[in-house]
């Protein structure tokens, strides 16, 4: 998928700062490019231009603000007419076409050289009024014909040139050679490509703040929103993550610029964005993030209808709209300066409209002319932007068409040359090499965090911390809920990571539906806790871009099954960026889900989801599933350590019918319920990531039921019920579903030789298929059952039991396996 006829995104870039976080879709090769060597020192920037003060500039229209005229395309292509018939404006001062006119603009650079503004060193330094009242006195700058990055430079001899970016010098030649040379890496999945290191070709690299994007189809616009509101709060005093280099930096004045096509405006995510960031400003929160719609009027061959993009692009509340033409880079950097001035100043959501043109087909094969008429491509050839600029520097009397064809040749060559380079530069040659960076595992570290968690929280932190528990910590209120351990857990968190923020909907004000959340809000504040819309798409985007921010997000889904809906946002975004990146970006977070099954009298399918087969398959992704109380509040921490460390991207799957369970054999025994630990134990009771927990009933020496989440406490009451038919049992909680705890399943297995599974999820694509899988891998040799959900969705009412797996069907599938 190449950058053909998108070239004109360049201006987009000239108009931001290099430190601005991008995300760039596919056809991004020529922004890319310039940013490139704008961080490289070699692209003179300038400064932004105020286009309200330009009399040659066109106002810009807002979605939000009724009366505000329209960026006129009619008014665009009639200035770009006259550019390339030479026409003149007696308002409008023209560049220089004759020889004598070009040895005035030499006097006119040696004058300025001697009369420039204090502090300017170059006629870079210039404001725009400056410029164009420099160049109305001289007519030696023509305001519309050329960007805000185009300036006078006089050399040793006092010879006076015309810096355009569209012309280069030698340095800036090789600023753009070596970004090409990195483009190129990733299309023949070079291990030398700076982000991906020869797994997708994508546009990024972290020294150019350009983020990693793995999709066209605007799933990164969520993380865009994201990452705004983020850098918003960090810049009104909130914290980043401390003291480890690997965390991103970003400049807290930083506009967040994310890139898509026309197609790209009907998908969900899309729209999922765009109403987040309208939402929020409607709210009165600040999201400066600049949304830049390329517009070339295709979905591979499918055609946007006419008007559609701008239309749908105009009616989105709190947005405000920006549009240009998007072949020529005079306008489309003009307008781009606007847009990205008024975001920066103002702090909240815009979007770039850019029309513009797809040239050579969408990718690889694709043959247009199947879907489209010769004439057709014919005209959309004569709009390519790099025709449009050569046309008019050519008609400004910057140089030749025989000098620029000469330019063109000579780039082309110079390209070839560099993609001989790159094709025998190494691959991937070994499994170890491709996935060394999909989610890095530092034990040791996450250990070592949880045990200054606990020795800040009973030292330096327990004043803070007896405040925030009103005097009273978990560990001294008696035994605790599942759902109350969460609770004190999050608190703890959040007392020892400042950075870290609980968002999702009814999490503030309710405290959540099943109370988990509660109390948090009255005790960290607005900033920290807080109510979202109902949307998981943009739930999960705000805690992918808080955690490229540098914060530790910790969002909540409040069902498994609306998880289901968002499920991207994790598997495509969240746990593919490590990968993508090697490392140099990541998104830590940790995502509370409410689930799985066996709530009585309750909800249905909805409700009772126990489908986790769609997180099992993400690689890299952590999924902890605590049963107990005393391992949830370990768990949570271990997660929030790994989330910090190593940026890892937890799921913390909480069974929602064992929130408020007290008991566990007989009414009234409280053997469900727990004591919270005590800070000073909390390095002892470490639940490393992986680990499983067992359980001994009788003797121990019979059978091994492997289980987690509402399977536990089945199977330690069948359990008991066998005891009293003298089989001993050891009752093996997974606890962490991914990765597997193997080691601890096979010596637990292989000390019986009889392996009893009971998998709550569902036969096809289950739980219990990993294991027993593990268990023939590794090559047990003993008996093995499987008792398991059936392949359904839960029902409502007491006819859940009829497909879910029961106590009964527990001890049943035992005495058949014993009987063996």
């Amino acid at each position: 998928m190449g950058s053909a006829g998108h070239e004109g995104n360049a201006a987009v870039a000239a108009a931001l700062r290099p430190t601005d976080p991008a995300l760039l879709h596919y056809r991004s090769g020529a922004f890319y490019c310039l940013r490139a060597a704008q961080a490289a020192g070699e692209f003179p920037p300038g400064p932004p231009p105020a286009v309200p003060d330009d009399p040659t500039a066109e106002p810009a229209t807002s979605a939000t603000e009724p009366g505000v005229p329209a960026h006129s395309p009619a008014a665009h292509h009639e200035a770009s007419d006259r550019a390339a018939q030479g026409a003149t404006d007696p308002g409008v001062p023209q560049p220089p076409t004759s020889r004598e006119q070009r040895s005035d603009l030499q006097d006119k650079g040696r004058a300025w050289q001697e009369s420039a503004p204090p502090g300017a060193d170059s006629y870079q330094d210039l404001t725009p009024a400056e410029r164009r009242d420099d160049a109305a006195d001289s007519h030696d700058v023509d305001a519309v014909l050329l960007p805000d990055g185009a300036g006078v430079t006089v050399d040793a001899d006092g010879d006076a040139t015309v810096g355009v970016p569209g012309l280069p010098s030698s340095s800036l030649d090789d600023a753009f050679a070596g970004a090409a040379r990195d483009v190129l890496r990733g299309m023949v999945a070079s291990v030398e490509e700076p982000i991906a290191g020869g797994r997708h070709k994508v546009f990024g690299r972290a020294d150019l703040a350009v983020v990693p994007t793995t999709s066209t189809i605007a799933s990164h616009l969520p993380r865009a929103v994201g990452l705004g509101l983020a850098l918003e709060r960090l810049r009104r005093g909130g914290r980043r993550l401390d003291g480890d280099p690997e965390v991103a930096s970003w400049p807290l004045d930083a506009v967040v610029v994310c890139s898509f096509g026309d197609a790209s405006v009907n998908h969900a995510t899309a729209t999922a964005a765009f109403n987040t960031a309208g939402w929020y400003d409607h709210t009165g929160l600040r999201i400066p993030v600049l949304f830049v719609c390329e517009d070339n009027g295709l979905g591979i061959s499918v055609r946007s209808p006419e008007g559609w993009v701008a239309a749908m692009l105009r009616s989105r509340p709190g947005i405000r709209y920006f549009d240009a033409d998007g072949t020529d880079v005079v306008a489309s950097h003009r307008v781009a300066a606007e847009a990205t001035a008024w975001v920066r100043r103002h702090r909240r959501p815009a979007v770039l409209h850019l029309r513009t043109v797809r040239l050579m087909g969408h990718a690889g094969a694709d043959a247009e002319t199947a879907y489209r008429s010769p004439a057709e491509i014919a005209a959309d050839v004569a709009r390519d932007p790099l025709l449009v600029t050569a046309r008019r520097l050519v008609a400004g009397g910057y140089a030749s068409g025989e000098e620029l064809l000469a330019r063109y040749d000579e780039r082309g060559w110079q390209l070839r040359r560099i993609a001989e380079e790159v094709l025998d530069e190494p691959k991937l040659t070994t499994p170890v090499e491709v996935v060394a960076e999909l989610a890095p595992r530092r034990p040791a570290r996450v250990s070592r965090t949880v045990a200054d968690a606990a020795a800040h929280a009973a030292g330096p932190g327990a004043g803070a911390r007896a405040e925030a528990f009103g005097g009273k910590p978990p560990e001294l209120t008696g035994p605790l809920t599942l759902a109350q351990s969460i609770n004190a857990a999050l608190a703890d968190g959040m007392l020892d990571h400042p950075q870290m923020a609980v968002f999702g909907e009814d999490v503030a004000a309710k405290g959540g539906v099943y109370g988990v959340t509660k109390g948090l809000r009255d005790r960290f504040g607005v900033a920290r806790v807080f109510d979202t819309l109902l949307d998981e798409t943009s739930i999960l985007g705000l805690g992918l871009g808080a955690g490229l921010a540098g914060m530790l997000p910790v969002p909540e889904i409040q069902y498994l099954a609306y998880l289901h809906n968002a499920e991207d946002q994790l598997r495509g975004e969240a746990a593919s960026m490590r990968f993508f990146s090697r490392g140099a970006f990541r998104n830590p977070m940790v995502v509370r889900v409410a689930g799985l099954a066996y709530q009585e009298g309750f909800g249905g399918h909805f409700h009772n989801d126990n489908s986790v087969a769609v997180l099992r398959d993400v690689p890299g992704l952590v999924i902890a599933v605590p049963a107990r109380p005393d391992d949830a509040a370990p768990m949570l921490r271990t997660c929030l350590a790994a989330a910090r460390v190593d940026g890892a991207v937890c799921v913390f799957l909480e069974p929602i019918a064992l929130y408020h369970t007290r008991d566990l054999h007989a009414d009234g025994d409280g053997e469900w319920l727990a004591e919270y630990a005590e800070p000073g134990a909390w390095a002892d009771r470490h639940v490393p990531i992986g680990r499983a927990r067992v359980y001994g009933v009788g003797s121990a020496d019979d059978l091994t039921i492997i289980t987690f989440g509402n399977g536990v406490r089945m199977s330690l009451r069948a359990a008991a019920t066998l005891a009293e038919e003298g089989v001993g049992t050891r009752v093996v909680d997974l606890r962490w579903l991914a990765p597997l705890p193997v080691a601890d399943i096979i010596r637990e297995a292989s000390a019986t030789g009889r392996v009893l599974v009971v998998d709550e999820t569902r036969r096809s694509g289950g739980v219990g298929e990993g294991v027993l899988a593990a268990l023939v891998d590794t090559g047990y040799v003993g008996a093995a059952r499987r008792v398991a959900a059936l392949d359904s969705f839960v029902p409502l009412g007491p006819a859940a039991r009829q497909v879910l797996v029961s106590e009964e069907a527990i001890t049943e599938g035992a005495r058949t396996l014993l009987a063996r």
